[in-house]
């Protein structure tokens, strides 16, 4: 049986500390100790996310906290605008019509991007738009939009916008203060490092006053219970105890290795799988690609997902295939959380032999030399910092990965 090598966008690798921190014996939630434990975790998921805002925790997949995001949000009758790209954009407008929310659509096709004008503009036409539902990738292809962009011309309006961060946070940019974002949305299972299980939002004070002014339209998602569990600070309802632990472990890298460096090092493994995908041929489905993961076609007269399946059979490779209409067309592969460059490189060369094994031409060691020149040259520029700033800070990455 092959090596298994997780290269999905979600859920993602878990580090070691954090598997084992699952193994412990269970304690009580409402101790001082675990308290101070979701203190901790409270503390590093404002760090990653960056924001000073209130961050509740849900034992919840990231779609629970997309639906507190709407039904705590917009009250049954009034409108939000939705930005829809792709089946989890798509999400958005289901969850508000399924709450009886008036839902304005500004959809493009799947593999474009928003233009923050068409959203003024929108916004302007609907002034009574309660918020903006907007992602930052879109995972079902890859695309990342421009939410600070989409910021500015929210800000000056009386919408709040609200963002879909969960296959994003934490591998690529995201700077919810700075960026105008009154709800960011994430899941534990992506570039969080984390089992399944645990999802969060970051709500900020004109959130908690549109949130108060409607009447409850919740129980378990109500996030006013949250709020005023955070006092303690608290989950107003069992919280999943072992995997806050386990995140606390993951959080603790991020630290470690803070945040920037996590954002650069997750774009040069972005770019150098780009320049791996393209040097085989292989279209990516995106001119506006996410760094938290990469889509590109499946090759004209090869099936998809024998072709997934093969490297799952082969080499342990197991990648994403597309949904919706995109299903069997497309492949994405991940590079957040603790994937490394030797993970894409792999990655890179299973490809290419199962792509010559099912009749498809390509030169191998193309990909794999194109990536490996994109990871060259970024590795030449870590030497350079390293010269300058000194090799202790520049180099923990590498070892904690």
């Amino acid at each position: 049986m092959p090596k298994r090598r997780l290269m999905t966008p979600g859920p993602t690798q878990v580090p070691e500390q954090a598997l084992l921190s699952l193994a412990r014996q269970i304690t009580h939630h409402r101790t001082d100790e675990f308290r101070s434990l979701v203190a901790e975790v409270l503390d590093g998921l404002k760090y990653v996310f960056q924001t000073e805002n209130d961050v509740v925790v849900l034992a919840s997949s990231g779609t629970g906290a997309m639906e507190a995001a709407v039904v705590n949000v917009v009250p049954r009758g009034g409108k939000a605008l939705v930005l829809e790209s792709g089946k989890f954009a798509e999400r958005w407008r289901k969850i508000g019509e399924a709450f009886g929310v008036e839902v304005i659509r500004y959809e493009v096709p799947w593999g474009e991007r928003f233009e923050a004008a068409e959203v003024a503009r929108l916004l302007h036409l609907h002034a009574d738009v309660v918020a903006v539902y907007a992602t930052l990738s879109e995972t079902s292809t890859g695309v990342g939009h421009d939410i600070e962009a989409i910021g500015r011309v929210v800000a000056p309006t009386k919408s709040l916008l609200v963002v879909d961060g969960i296959s994003s946070v934490g591998a690529m940019e995201c700077r919810t203060d700075t960026w105008g974002i009154d709800l960011l949305v994430v899941g534990g299972q992506k570039g969080l490092m984390s089992p399944p299980g645990l999802a969060f939002l970051a709500v900020s004070p004109a959130a908690w006053r549109q949130i108060e002014s409607i009447d409850r339209q919740a129980f378990y998602f109500d996030l006013v219970a949250y709020r005023k569990a955070l006092a303690a600070p608290d989950t107003p309802y069992t919280p999943a105890i072992p995997l806050i632990a386990a995140l606390a472990e993951s959080l603790r890298l991020f630290r470690l290795e803070g945040i920037d460096r996590i954002w650069e090092r997750t774009r040069g493994l972005a770019r150098a799988t780009r320049a791996g995908l393209s040097a085989m041929g292989l279209n990516l489905t995106s001119a506006f690609p996410a760094d938290s993961l990469t889509a590109a076609y499946v090759p004209d007269g090869t099936d998809g997902k024998r072709l997934l399946d093969r490297l799952e059979a082969r080499f342990g490779v197991k990648l994403a295939g597309g949904q919706g209409p995109l299903k069997g067309k497309i492949f994405r592969i991940a590079h957040m959380g603790m994937i490394d460059e030797l993970d894409i490189l792999s990655a890179l060369a299973a490809l290419e032999l199962v792509l010559v094994e099912l009749g498809h031409p390509v030169a191998l060691g193309c990909g794999v030399a194109a990536a490996s020149r994109v990871l060259a040259e970024r590795a030449d520029v870590a030497h350079q910092q390293k010269t300058v700033c000194g090799a202790t800070g520049a180099a923990f990455q590498e070892n904690v990965f």
